[in-house]
């Protein structure tokens, strides 16, 4: 399944990453853990360590066992954002959505790619028996609040210093929608 966004930029194709993508998909998940260190608990020293086949592994494991999903965004045949959903994996919480490395980069940003991102692990989730998302965003990070709540997320929760960056701390808001 994939999807196509009308951009001003031109078209972006969004759709579930295939096992080709794990190169692009690493890089793009390592420039965001470099760039934007506030935005994610994942650190990126580890991350760097994990070589392409674990991201072509993760993608296929996904794909087989309908345990999640990694959506991309492609333009002119170069991945430009993604964002990943795992659903719980223990029957009382397989309706669950976790949503994590939602990254669009830089030069691609205000064209709404997150929030088609966003919709590509929602229209999956629906299919596959997610009834509710759920993410952790960090409150200092002001254009990703205002994309989850553009998108329908609600804020449920507050979780005090959730992340510790180079000795400061980092709130962040949980929040979740219903699909």
């Amino acid at each position: 399944m994939s999807n196509v966004l009308q951009t001003p930029r031109g078209p972006i194709t969004i759709r579930p990453a295939a096992a080709e993508d794990a190169a692009a998909v690493r890089e793009l998940r390592l420039q965001a853990l470099a760039t934007e260190p506030i935005a994610f608990s994942a650190d990126y020293a580890a991350n760097a360590k994990d070589p392409a086949s674990k991201w072509v592994e993760r993608i296929e494991t996904y794909a087989a066992d309908k345990s999640g999903l990694i959506a991309v965004a492609v333009a002119d045949g170069q991945v430009v954002g993604m964002a990943g959903m795992a659903r719980g994996h223990w029957p009382k919480t397989r309706h669950i959505g976790e949503l994590w490395g939602v990254f669009v980069k830089p030069e691609w940003r205000g064209l709404h790619i997150a929030g088609a991102l966003l919709d590509e692990c929602a229209a999956w989730a629906r299919g596959n028996g997610v009834v509710i998302l759920k993410l952790g965003v960090s409150i200092a990070n002001a254009p990703a609040v205002l994309c989850y709540t553009r998108c329908g997320f609600v804020v449920n929760g507050t979780d005090p210093k959730a992340i510790c960056v180079d000795g400061v701390y980092y709130d962040e808001y949980w929040m979740s929608r219903e699909i």
